[in-house]
Formats: C-alpha cells, sequence, structure tokens
C-alpha cells in the first residue's frame, strides 16, 4: 500500500518518528526503547515505535504545564481556527491515514474510512468550544455580582486503547484542547501510529503550538504515572473494566479526575413483532463489525421465542457466507484480531460456553488471527461468553417468552453501555428500554453508533456516564468550575 511505503507527500514519514516519542514539538528517543508496529493480517512490521517511560511522562507534563497557559490565554478564534484546520487535515489525509488503520489496526476499509469521518467531526465539534458560554450568572442574596466561571484544568492524561484508535483518541484530545488544555496522550502501544503518531502530526501541521499535545505510548508504567503525576488534572481513559478499575482506584489516591469509558456486553433484544430479516441484517453488523472488537459490540442477543429458530438459522447462515481476511489485500467482512492473545482467549470462551451446552451453528474456528463470525444458540446464562465482555466475532442468542423477561435478561448484567431493540412497536420498545439500565439506547437499530455531537458514556462496569461528546459534556469533563464574586464596595462584616 502506497500510503505506508511512500513518504514523499506523506503525512506519517516512519523515517520521522523511527523508535521515538513526541515531547515538546520534538521526536525524542524514549526511555521505554523502541518496539515494532505489526501487522496482524501478515506479521509484517510496519514501522519501529518509540516507547516511553516514567521519566518521559514527567518531562512531558512539565512542558504541558509551560505550554498550556499561553494557549489558554489566547483570544477564543486562535483556538478555534487549529481545531478547524485539524478537521480539514484529517479530511485531506484521509486515504493515507485509513490506510494505516487497516493495516495496523486491522479495520475494514468501510470502518476505517467511518473513523475517519468521525475524527474530522470531532475536531469541527470541538471548535466551536472556544466559543461557547463558559460559565452563568448566579443569585446572590448579597449585593454582588455571583458568577460560575468555567476554567481549563490545565493539563489532561488521554489513555486510549487498540480497536478504534483514531475515535477514542481525539474525542477525549479534540475537546481538551479546544477549552485551552494541554494534553498527554498515551496510545496503545500496538497501535501508537494510527492512534498517535497521525494525531500529532495532524495537530502540528494545524498549527498546535509545540507542547501541547505531548505523545507518550507505553503500558501500565507509563499509565501509572501519568495518572499519579500531580501536573495531570483529568484523565480521560477508555478501555476495558480491569484496567479502568485499577486507573480510578489509583486516580482516587491522587485526587485526579477520572473519566471512564470500559467494557460493555450489549443487549440487543428483537421483539415478537420484529421483521427476522431486518433484525440479522442489523445484528450482523452489530456482532461481527471489526471482528467484535469494539465496546458497544452486540454480544446477547435476547430473541422472542417465536421468532427463535429463524433468527438463529438466519444469522448462522449469513456468518457461514462472511470473508474474513486481509483487509489491507482485498474486499471482506472481517479482518484480524489484534494479537494471539486476544484470539485464544476468544476461543477459550467459546469452547467452554459449548462445553457448557451451548450449540455452536456456526463459525468457532480460525486460521491465524482470522477467527470465523461465529453464532452460539442456548448459551447458558453463567457462561463467560454471555455474560463477560468477549471482544471477538461472537454472538450468543437465547430466547425469552415476554417482555417482562427479556428486561430481566437485558438487565442482568454489571454492564450498561448500549442496548437496541427492534420492534415493529416503538413505543413498546422505548417502554422497554426504560426499564433497561443503559447509558446509550438504540430502538430500531443494533448498538454500534457514534457521532460527535451526542454524549456518549456507560452505566455500571461500562463506565462513569456520559463524559464525551456533546458541548455542555466536554465542557463540564474538561474544565473546572469556580464561583466569582464582585461587590461595588468592600463588604463589612460583625466582626
Amino acid at each position: 500500500m502506497s500510503t505506508v511505503t511512500d513518504t514523499e507527500q506523506s503525512l506519517i514519514d516512519p523515517a520521522a518518528f523511527a523508535g521515538r516519542i513526541f515531547i515538546d514539538g520534538e521526536w525524542v528517543a524514549g526511555g521505554g526503547g523502541e518496539i515494532p508496529s505489526i501487522e496482524p493480517a501478515t506479521g509484517e512490521t510496519l514501522a519501529m515505535v518509540g516507547i516511553a517511560d516514567a521519566a518521559d511522562v514527567a518531562r512531558a507534563a512539565e512542558g504541558a504545564v509551560r505550554a498550556q497557559k499561553e494557549w489558554a490565554a489566547l483570544p477564543h478564534p486562535a483556538r478555534a481556527a487549529v481545531l478547524r484546520r485539524a478537521g480539514q487535515l484529517w479530511e485531506q489525509h484521509a486515504d493515507e491515514i485509513g490506510g494505516w488503520n487497516i493495516r495496523e489496526v486491522g479495520a475494514i476499509p468501510p470502518l476505517a474510512g467511518f473513523a475517519l469521518h468521525v475524527t474530522a467531526a470531532e475536531c469541527y465539534e470541538a471548535s466551536a468550544l472556544p466559543s461557547a458560554p463558559l460559565g452563568s450568572i448566579l443569585s446572590s442574596e448579597e449585593p454582588r455580582l455571583s458568577l460560575a466561571e468555567q476554567v481549563p484544568v490545565g493539563v489532561v492524561g488521554v489513555i486510549s486503547p487498540f480497536n478504534v484508535p483514531l475515535i477514542l483518541g481525539i474525542r477525549a484530545v479534540a475537546p481538551a484542547l479546544a477549552l485551552g488544555n494541554a494534553v498527554l496522550l498515551k496510545p496503545d502501544p500496538r497501535t501508537v501510529i494510527t492512534g498517535g503518531v497521525s494525531m500529532v502530526r495532524i495537530f502540528e501541521e494545524a498549527g498546535l503550538p509545540a507542547g501541547l499535545l505531548q505523545l507518550v505510548p507505553g503500558g501500565a508504567e507509563v499509565g501509572e504515572a501519568m495518572v499519579a503525576d500531580p501536573r495531570v488534572r483529568v484523565i480521560a481513559f477508555t478501555g476495558s473494566t480491569r484496567a479502568g478499575r485499577a486507573v480510578g482506584e489509583l486516580a482516587g489516591r491522587h485526587l485526579t479526575r477520572a473519566h471512564l469509558e470500559l467494557g460493555g456486553n450489549s443487549a440487543y433484544v428483537i421483539r415478537a413483532d420484529a421483521d427476522v430479516d431486518k433484525a440479522v441484517n442489523l445484528a450482523t453488523w452489530g456482532s461481527f463489525l471489526h471482528q467484535g472488537q469494539i465496546c458497544m459490540t452486540v454480544g446477547r442477543h435476547i430473541v422472542h421465542e417465536s421468532l427463535f429458530d429463524e433468527y438463529v438459522d438466519k444469522l448462522a447462515a449469513k456468518a457461514d457466507s462472511m470473508h474474513v481476511g486481509d483487509p489491507a489485500a482485498g474486499q471482506v467482512h472481517l479482518g484480524p484480531l489484534i494479537d494471539e492473545v486476544q484470539r485464544d482467549r476468544v476461543h477459550t470462551l467459546v469452547q467452554d460456553a459449548v462445553a457448557q451446552g451451548a450449540e455452536l451453528r456456526s463459525g468457532g474456528t480460525y486460521d491465524q488471527l482470522f477467527y470465523r463470525p461465529t453464532v452460539l444458540a442456548h448459551t447458558p446464562r453463567d457462561a463467560a461468553a454471555y455474560c463477560d465482555e468477549v471482544f471477538g466475532p461472537v454472538a450468543s442468542v437465547v430466547s425469552f417468552s415476554t417482555d417482562a423477561e427479556a428486561v430481566a435478561l437485558a438487565g442482568e448484567t454489571d454492564y450498561g453501555l448500549s442496548l437496541g431493540i427492534v420492534t415493529a412497536d416503538v413505543f413498546a420498545g422505548l417502554e422497554m428500554a426504560r426499564r433497561i439500565p443503559t447509558g446509550i439506547v438504540h430502538i430500531n437499530d443494533q448498538t454500534v453508533n457514534d457521532e460527535a455531537n451526542t454524549p456518549f458514556g456507560g452505566m455500571g462496569a461500562s463506565g462513569t456516564g456520559s463524559r464525551h461528546g456533546g458541548g455542555q459534556a466536554n465542557i463540564d469533563a474538561f474544565t473546572e468550575t469556580r464561583w466569582i464574586t464582585m461587590r461595588r464596595e468592600p463588604g463589612q462584616y460583625p466582626l
């Protein structure tokens, strides 16, 4: 693919960042050394990327503090212009960055294109934040003007995962910058180029001053250093529930505000009045897009007993017809899982479910990192493939007889991210949704949806609520609120 190897007109030149991290506007050697960026579909090394250590985090935080003060003091049109320019650059370089996304992440081209669309949209949405109302006039019982003002927190730490690194990084990076903050970005070490290098280069070309976006890739050590650094006042973390609990615990110890967008095991309810063919079409996207490596993926298919057999037959037939292969080599429906660890975990969950009594209707096999889309019918409700987040292309299907039973099945989980309901009676679907605790609901749609202007977040083990998307949610996430009063004359007190 020419966008990876031909650097004459490229935004991303592997020779420029090889084995380096980005601090204070310069590519420098990271204290953690370097690792290869591996294409999961082929095992090929795409480039060498630098890894940071705790000392790099401290240096980056120090530089971010220096840069942030001048950035926050700029007139709001100046910050808005950088964000608008960044949105344009994502669009202009979509083919090149999409190519990295396909090869480094294993995304199929439609998903890579969607990620670029949302990433640009996040920048455009964020460009409106610098001029947004950042406070309010309060009533006061005293003769004074009383104000609430929202000011930048200072330095924001962003920790993003491997699965959709563009969207899951930019949705915090863009609004945090727009509101006058500096950002330390720690992408997953497996997707540093897509989730880190591309972001640094876009904002560099957009005119963002040096020091405002620091790139410090690494593992748990780097994340812990970022959370513990007193100069980092907010952490925006997206990842597994297990890792999120650790981040939240450490953040609480250091009195750092943490926004946690965590795992999911989304329910997809098919009521008795649903059109099975339409429901299966939605389910195919919801369960198998990006090999199931999406937090909103449909995990549990809860189907009315009158439609169950037809639904399972058609979903399994659809799964059997899907092409799994290298997304950079030709048109496929599913690409590779990210690595062998994830593949083996998925396969173990499938095998254990079958051993517990689930009926394997399709899939359950793999070739290298290419896992076949898998349908399990009558999955026991205590099987991990049903009750846990799989993060693979596995659909577990169970039946229900009444709406009350469907509500109970959908709600019997610690997760609460996204919910899909398919029905001919949308108001009955809405009534059902109101009884199932989730942060996101889609009636007559599947669970995987994202728009830059909408609040996004989950409940319970899925995170700490809607902290991304939408103007007010972003303002609340990346600013501090302070109370200001002004009197014409100094007040008098009785002491």
